[in-house]
């Protein structure tokens, strides 16, 4: 029998490794991430966004108590970064969790600096309430201030924080201009993308003139969905940007509808003519695709209307991603009336793909007629697998430097507005993606679609889908099953010893 001195020696031991690794705890953040995609290691740009700050950063993360166990650990998990961000920083960042709900003068200063309530739901013996709550944090750097109202969810916690860091960081934007003058998409229906460029550029329209070039200013320049021919003194300036090094991301719509909408029409701007000098080919078709948008079709027989949803092929889904900094994360991008692209470059331009059709698609002439209500489709309108609709060109586009373009067959994707909605959000990372590469600033590339991975079980295979089913169920079983087995070992090993001749 163990004297009481061994005792209370053993326990003054645990107690001080306890103490101990507290103490470390404090000082050093350490945890293994066994997720896929990574989604609890910090990225390397979030590491040198916060070895390079210039001045100090405050954080008040404005947290009540009580919460829930789901948001308790989105609490937790906001904690755990705060920690880690404050270590990598080395006392540049300082950080404080409050309770606004336990002063009433707190809680008006959230809402103050734009921490915006909840009404939180809870499951109490069977039954949902609401309790209000905040979650939310406040960013401050010298005179500037950031807020994240609602943080719901781990996922996006990381580009959250970390770009309004960067945006509080940032005391030099460089310019992205945006080609206006020539029927492109207004700045207005741009939002959601501007909004998100903000963060590291500063966003200017560009209209060019015959007499001088608006250019110089620039490094990126985007041209979104021209309706109108561009001059050739126009198109100049364009080969003296690209010549220059300077970076280009097009989208554009090859082809349009007619004003009924029953059937297509070329676009000609001469843009189209001046890429294909540059070694990309925007055909003159539209993409049909057995993976696409479903739309509400309309009809009215013996005096009722009714509506059923129908394909519409002309809209494909596309979630063939090249691995790529613009690409890679994105999940699904829905198109409109989208070209192909094929490359006619030679060897001094590399050409990559950044997304295709599905494996069931192919292509229409610009005239073809789309009555979504007058044909039956089969399996052999779709005989095509993996059409480009957007690519990268990086190398000697044209000029003595080298250069990046981005090109899109679809000139629609990113704009959003009264009429045409919110857009989709891939959309704009696809856009906001391109022109983080094209600016060489790929640093928020990875972490605007980190941990935005969803895996619904329709989509799995059958097969697998069923092995993922009884492995939940037995797994805990058959882990329970071989405890119980090497206890009774373990037990009928010590019985066995007990009976032997000498033991005590």
């Amino acid at each position: 029998m163990k004297s009481k001195s061994t005792i209370t020696y053993f326990i003054i031991l645990v107690s001080g490794v306890i103490i101990l690794l507290n103490i470390l705890s404090n000082r050093f953040f350490f945890r293994l991430d066994l997720t896929e995609d990574d989604r609890y290691t910090l990225s390397k740009s979030t590491k040198d966004i916060l070895r390079n700050l210039q001045e100090s950063v405050t954080i008040t993360a404005y947290f009540s108590k009580n919460l829930p166990p789901d948001r308790e650990n989105v609490r937790r998990d906001f904690k755990d970064m705060l920690i880690e961000y404050s270590n990598i920083a080395k006392g540049m960042l300082v950080y404080e969790f409050i309770d606004p709900l336990k002063d009433e003068s707190i809680e008006q200063e959230a809402v103050q600096s734009g921490i915006m309530p909840q009404n939180i739901p809870s499951r109490e013996k069977d039954e949902i309430k609401f309790q209000k709550g905040y979650m939310g944090a406040f960013i401050q750097v010298g005179e500037e201030s950031e807020v994240i109202p609602v943080i719901e969810s781990s996922v996006g916690m990381e580009y959250n924080l970390t770009t309004a860091i960067k945006k509080l960081s940032l005391t030099d934007k460089p310019l992205v201009g945006i080609l206006q003058g020539h029927g492109e998409a207004p700045l207005q229906q741009l939002q959601e993308v501007i909004y998100s460029l903000e963060v590291l550029y500063k966003v200017q329209p560009v209209t060019l003139t015959d007499s001088t070039s608006e250019l110089d200013n620039y490094n990126t320049l985007a041209i979104v969905a021209p309706k109108d021919s561009l001059p050739d003194s126009h198109l100049r300036q364009l080969d003296a940007f690209i010549a220059r090094g300077g970076r280009l991301f097009v989208a554009i719509n090859r082809v349009g509808t007619s004003e009924d909408k029953q059937y297509g029409m070329p676009v000609n701007t001469g843009l189209e003519i001046w890429l294909s000098r540059k070694g990309i080919d925007v055909n003159n078709n539209y993409i049909v695709d057995a993976q696409c948008h479903t739309v509400a079709l309309q009809s009215e027989r013996d005096g009722y209307i009714s509506i059923q949803p129908v394909q519409f092929f002309y809209i494909p889904i596309i979630n063939n991603f090249e691995d790529h900094p613009i690409s890679s994360g994105l999940e699904q991008v829905v198109l409109e009336f989208a070209s192909s692209l094929n490359f006619a470059g030679d060897s001094s331009v590399k050409f990559i793909p950044l997304a295709r059709t599905s494996e069931n698609s192919g292509t229409k002439t610009s005239y073809s007629i789309y009555d979504l209500a007058g044909r039956e489709w089969t399996q052999n309108d779709f005989p095509i697998s993996g059409l480009v609709v957007a690519a990268a060109l990086e190398g000697n586009i044209g000029g003595n430097e080298n250069s990046k373009m981005v090109v899109v067959g679809d000139g629609d994707f990113p704009l959003g507005g009264r009429q045409r909605g919110q857009v989709n959000p891939d959309n704009v990372s696809l856009m906001v993606n391109s022109i983080d590469w094209l600016s060489d600033d790929t640093g928020l590339i990875e972490l605007r679609t980190k941990g935005a991975t969803s895996r619904p079980l329709d989509d799995i295979e059958d097969g697998k889908r069923t092995f993922l089913k009884y492995l939940n169920f037995l797994l805990p079983l058959i882990l329970i099953i071989i405890y119980g087995i090497i206890r009774i070992q373990r037990k009928q090993t010590i019985r066995i010893k007990r009976m032997e001749a000498g033991y005590v």
